[in-house]
């Protein structure tokens, strides 16, 4: 009797362990590549998560890399998706071309997206855009059309480089281009403290500004004067859009940005955080999160 209680004690012990493995590997380690652009820049991408499940395309902004997105990546209501991130041209470990062709023109951001993409394999991936990321994903929409995305969140995402949408800071965009040393990375550290509402910890703080550090200033001072093609893009866009933006956004003046959109797309949706700032997902990342994975779940399904 002792026999039969231990043997079944055992067996199921090793049930349990062999069910927790199965889990745990549903998880894969995170991996890194990359993916050469029409132009011939490469491109730095990582995986995480679920290597089985819908993909997620995270796309960061201005002065950023793909540590933007460390509360995605590790966050639990999205481990059961493919989480895809890369670092912009002109940004973290990707090339850095020089001159200002390579960056004023938005076809590029488009190609590049489009590269990663089908490099990663991703079946109709959710893109996701924060601020310059939503430039990128309407400029990809122009060239590519939405066949082969499954949906688009635009996060305090710039629709256009327009005045009344983007909040004037003259002496900020200065100091960041200016060949001064000093007067450049105080614009940059500037323009960081700006993204948030709710300042987030020091170690962040200083990982974001070191971001900033690693970006290439002709992309810096051509971006103002980048190509966008959102009427094209957004405008014609058929699959889901959701429009998440915080309501203390100092960057990109939230109301008239949305109202624009709107005028260009009736059927997007919107969500608005109305105490975080310019950045939500760092600000509110549970909330943030929940958001995203109900998102996808409602356009994987």
């Amino acid at each position: 009797m002792l026999g039969q209680m231990f043997y079944r004690a055992l067996l199921a012990a090793v049930s349990a362990s062999t069910l927790f493995a199965a889990s745990a590997g549903a998880v894969a380690a995170p991996s890194s590549y990359t993916v050469v652009s029409k132009d011939g820049v490469r491109l730095d991408v990582q995986e995480s998560g679920n290597p089985d499940g819908p993909p997620i395309i995270l796309i960061h902004g201005l002065l950023g890399s793909r540590l933007n997105w460390d509360g995605q990546v590790h966050s639990p209501a999205l481990r059961q998706y493919r989480i895809i991130t890369y670092d912009l041209r002109g940004h973290g470990l990707s090339d850095k071309p020089a001159g200002a062709e390579p960056y004023r023109d938005g076809r590029r951001w488009a190609d590049d997206l489009a590269a990663v993409i089908k490099g990663s394999h991703a079946a109709k991936p959710v893109l996701v855009g924060w601020s310059l990321g939503g430039v990128v994903i309407s400029n990809y929409l122009a060239a590519y059309g939405d066949g082969d995305i499954a949906g688009a969140v635009y996060v305090d995402g710039v629709v256009e480089l327009a005045a009344g949408q983007i909040v004037a800071h003259p002496e900020v965009y200065r100091d960041m281009t200016s060949p001064d040393l000093k007067t450049h990375l105080d614009g940059e550290r500037t323009f960081v403290g700006l993204c948030f509402n709710r300042q987030p910890d020091a170690q962040t703080f200083s990982r974001l500004l070191a971001n900033a550090a690693m970006a290439s200033w002709d992309m810096q001072q051509a971006v103002p004067g980048m190509s966008v093609f959102a009427a094209e893009g957004l405008g014609r866009a058929h699959v889901p859009l959701l429009f998440i933006y915080g309501g203390r956004d100092a960057l990109v003046d939230t109301r008239q940005t949305l109202a624009r959109a709107a005028e260009l797309n009736p059927r997007i949706a919107s969500k608005v955080y109305a105490e975080s700032g310019h950045a939500p997902f760092i600000e509110e990342p549970e909330r943030f999160n929940r958001d995203l994975a109900e998102f996808v779940q409602s356009v994987t399904r």
